[in-house]
């Protein structure tokens, strides 16, 4: 008897880059062998105690539905955030989704049909692709150099990508994966590109707090772009909090705001312990992000110095976020990544990372770059780049 076929669209849906050497992984962990995790943007400082300990605290007697918007305490926090970061929002401006995710879900779905066309600057976030096969709408890709730090090129190499069927340019600072942080003269010549062409501006600012030279420009604060802006959100990164899955999607534009709210309703509510957490976490005074910066610089120069030592591995020290996009001097990167999980460690241990091509949507590229996340202590990075540096000299000799 034939068995029935799952759709097409299923059938497309891509792996995650981040996750699908999971199973890799668990296997040698069954073997004894301790991996350190680069594959993945898991932070390991603690989720701060004010959010931890509001939910211990929390205490409806019933876990009730909420409301599709957003629980009142939250936007109301979210507001005050915001407002902290020169980032002038109302709560009617914002729709509190779960996870950033699902913030850049309903963004695709808001402002593209299926089929029509959102300009992308590679690489980008592994689950765009993802996102965008959900959505059913085409990523156009731009694929930006490791040269000059993955900055965005000439305003005409843009607008060479935009067709009839564009509908809006999505950008991502600080960075995933490269740890860019876009200049405000870049964010402004997008905004005027997206004026000049009537698209949206979908602005990724998830890794706000991540910076450790120059500055954060929020699409929010680009003049005369405010009915064409959407900015999206999360308290993943910033509070240690990724399994919370609270994020937030904010606009001005009411058309916008009345279609994400529909979506919210069709999905009836995000959590509501964990937008309880999150409403007390957005609450901590800024020297909080202050040290978690700091300490976050670190692992960066840590990782960068180690890499530097590697021969033949090319990039440039990323501003922001906590990823570094490098070229490896590997000819396939999928092949090393599996096999510095199944066949390489270094005095029973070996590491985890994230090969380049998924950051793609150009088939081809990212053959020899991966993506490392410094979300370790400053010893185990050290360690870990070692035993990687080790892998690469005995991959290569083989």
């Amino acid at each position: 008897m034939r068995s029935p076929q799952i759709s097409q669209r299923a059938n497309d849906m891509p792996p995650s880059p981040i996750r699908k050497l999971v199973p890799l992984a668990e296997e040698a962990k069954k073997r004894g062998i301790k991996i350190f995790h680069l594959n993945i943007g898991q932070p390991d400082i603690p989720t701060p105690p004010e959010f931890m300990n509001a939910v211990r605290n929390y205490q409806e007697e019933v876990l009730a539905y909420g409301n599709s918007k957003g629980s009142q305490k939250l936007l109301s926090a979210l507001v005050r955030y915001y407002q902290r970061r020169n980032i002038q929002v109302e709560e009617k401006d914002i729709q509190v989704t779960t996870g950033g995710s699902e913030a850049i879900i309903f963004a695709m779905i808001c402002v593209a049909d299926v089929g029509e066309e959102i300009i992308v600057f590679e690489p980008f976030y592994t689950n765009y692709n993802g996102f965008a096969q959900m959505a059913d709408v085409k990523l156009t890709p731009l694929t930006l150099k490791a040269e000059n730090g993955f900055h965005l090129p000439f305003r005409e190499k843009i607008e060479e990508k935009i067709t009839s069927r564009t509908r809006a340019i999505l950008v991502c600072s600080p960075n995933n994966p490269t740890g860019t942080v876009y200049t405000r003269e870049e964010m402004e010549m997008i905004a005027d590109i997206c004026k000049k062409h009537h698209l949206f501006v979908l602005s990724d600012e998830v890794y706000r707090e991540f910076i450790y030279e120059g500055k954060h420009t929020s699409i929010m604060n680009i003049q005369g772009i405010s009915n064409q802006a959407i900015l999206l959100d999360s308290v993943s990164k910033r509070f240690s909090a990724c399994g919370a899955r609270i994020g937030c999607l904010v606009s001005k534009s009411q058309e916008v705001m009345d279609a994400a709210l529909r979506l919210g309703q069709a999905r009836l509510c995000s959590p509501s312990i964990e937008q309880f957490g999150a409403s007390a976490a957005l609450e901590i005074p800024d020297d909080y992000f202050e040290r978690m910066a700091s300490e976050y610089k670190r692992r960066r120069d840590t990782v960068y110095e180690e890499l530097m030592k590697i021969p033949g591995v090319i990039c440039l020290k990323p501003s922001g976020a906590f990823y570094i996009m490098a070229k490896l001097p590997v000819n396939d990167i999928e092949d090393f990544a599996r096999w510095m999980l199944t066949d390489f460690s270094l005095d029973g241990e070996t590491t985890m990372i994230a090969p380049g091509p998924g950051f793609y949507a150009t088939p081809g590229k990212g053959l020899d770059e991966a993506r490392i996340a410094y979300v370790l202590n400053v010893n185990d990075l050290k360690k870990a780049m070692r035993i990687l540096a080790k892998g690469i000299e005995t991959y290569n000799s083989r």
